[in-house]
């Protein structure tokens, strides 16, 4: 399998225009995967210019048409599926069943946009003239540039592609340095599929160059991104010179609250899957654990087992349940926040390191770490870890635990565990988060609404809210003949 990558515009493999190439390297052994472009702002703007050329024509397709060689491209995608999952799990080092898992995805998110090619519709209102009346069109935006993070590539840019081209947009998508092989392999499968050239494509390269040179630019009328905060920021202040519309998904910080009402064995496996899922690199991720003192040791008791069972291994090897951290800077940042967490008083109640063995010689692992005896306002309980590491916080009363989720600059996610139906409305009211998660773990759904407040993001993706992301209005004032 050749993984040395060109950049994919205008339905052909170019070469960058500084002829540079860049190593992507695999997280469980740090040997190299594989080669793509480091490409600069000239192939930015060559890319951008196709895409505006070739956006023009693809509009003018119906929508239903659109819609089927987009189920063509789901197509290649499914028939490429165990190819692309390899390539994934080598790039990111998830393990190989939920590569396969987020390859369905990719393909289920753009599945999911075709279904609204036939729900593009406007509005007829009533003037306050006589003999008038009010049209309102839901038009393509034009250019967008999609920016997609590591932990979940292939999922991520079908979340973008799929509603853009369906809405009649063509795409430009810059996946990250870390982990972009199995997003350019989307490019071919896309030809293969009968999506005209030009319509998608997919360029590599640094995001301070690359990236911005994209939001910038005049032709770009939408960016799409997902990743950190900071990234988003400098996005945002880019995008802005021309007012594109920006739509971010940033970090986050979900508290999981067990209250002393919660049935104890299922909380326990919600608050499991939704730390160590993908080794804690997902944005809605269980962040900060906070038990009420009625159960908590009852629920640390079995917690704690379970916690301790996790295999950290070969993403290849069907009994692992946890895989590497993407790449060494992450890792360097799960061990300060460790030494961080002990410094201002937390007691190291598993993990913390390294699991032991030559297998872990290479690599960037890291076994599943719980911190206890966590105060509210120490840093654990404030910045990111994007990693498999958990605060735990004990809690006496409603209002408390109330008051220390919402003592947080991210608002993405939140989840509750109680059988209290008072309990779920008052959280309803009173958490500040874009989503809630009742009596389950994270994992949104295509049909919902992926919304972040605060420095989570603006926006949102998915659903029918989501779709119209993509799509701008135009209103027209028509006078007629009585």
């Amino acid at each position: 399998m050749d993984l040395n990558f060109k950049q994919y515009i205008n339905g052909a493999w170019v070469e960058p225009t500084n002829g540079e190439t860049a190593n992507v390297f695999n997280p469980s052994n740090d040997e190299v995967v594989g080669t793509v472009a480091n490409g600069n702002e000239e192939d930015a703007v060559i890319a951008l210019k196709v895409a505006e050329k070739a956006q023009k024509v693809w509009a003018k397709i119906p929508a239903r048409k659109r819609a089927e060689l987009m189920y063509a491209f789901v197509a290649e995608i499914k028939a490429n599926r165990e190819e692309l999952a390899t390539v994934l799990t080598k790039e990111q080092g998830k393990l190989f069943k939920v590569a396969q898992f987020e390859v369905d995805v990719c393909c289920s998110f753009i599945e999911y946009a075709c279904e609204w090619a036939r729900r593009i519709e406007g509005d007829i209102i009533p003037s306050d003239n006589e003999n008038e009346q009010i049209w309102i069109q839901k038009i393509p935006r034009g250019v967008v540039v999609a920016i997609t993070a590591w932990n979940f590539p292939l999922a991520l840019a079908g979340r973008k592609i799929g509603p853009a081209l369906v809405a009649g947009n063509s795409i430009v998508v810059k996946p990250t340095t870390e982990t972009p092989m199995s997003t350019l392999m989307l490019g071919e499968l896309a030809k293969k599929a009968g999506i005209p050239d030009g319509v998608l494509n997919i360029i590599t390269g640094p995001g301070r160059t690359m990236g911005t040179a994209l939001c910038k630019h005049e032709i770009t009328k939408m960016v799409s991104m997902t990743g950190s905060t900071p990234a988003g920021q400098a996005i945002f202040k880019a995008a802005s010179e021309n007012l594109a519309h920006v739509q971010l998904e940033l970090g986050g910080k979900a508290p999981f609250i067990a209250f002393e009402d919660c049935d104890i064995d299922a909380t326990v496996a919600g608050a499991l899957h939704s730390r160590f899922d993908n080794c804690g690199q997902v944005c809605t991720c269980n962040e900060r654990m906070y038990v009420h003192e009625d159960i908590y040791e009852e629920f640390m008791k079995k917690f704690m087992a379970k916690v301790k069972e996790i295999k950290v291994g070969d993403p290849f090897d069907a009994t692992s349940d946890m895989g590497a951290k993407v790449n060494k800077s992450e890792l360097k940042h799960m061990h300060e926040l460790v030494e961080i967490s002990l410094k201002e008083g937390a007691t190291l109640a598993y993990g913390g390191k390294a699991p032991e063995g030559a297998a872990f010689e290479k690599g960037n692992w890291f076994m599943p770490t719980i911190l206890t005896d966590v105060k509210q306002n120490m840093t654990i309980v404030h910045e990111e870890a994007f990693g498999p590491i958990l605060p735990v916080i004990k809690f006496s009363s409603f209002d408390q635990v109330i008051e220390y989720a919402n003592d947080c600059e991210f608002g993405l996610a939140a989840m509750i565990y109680t059988n209290d139906m008072n309990k779920i409305m008052s959280c309803n009211s009173q958490l500040d988060f874009g989503e809630i998660y009742v009596n389950r773990g994270h994992g949104e759904l295509h049909q919902g609404f992926h919304n972040g407040y605060k420095k989570s993001g603006t926006g949102g993706e998915d659903g029918k809210y989501g779709f119209e992301q993509y799509l701008e209005k135009k209103t027209f004032y028509v006078r007629f003949k009585g």
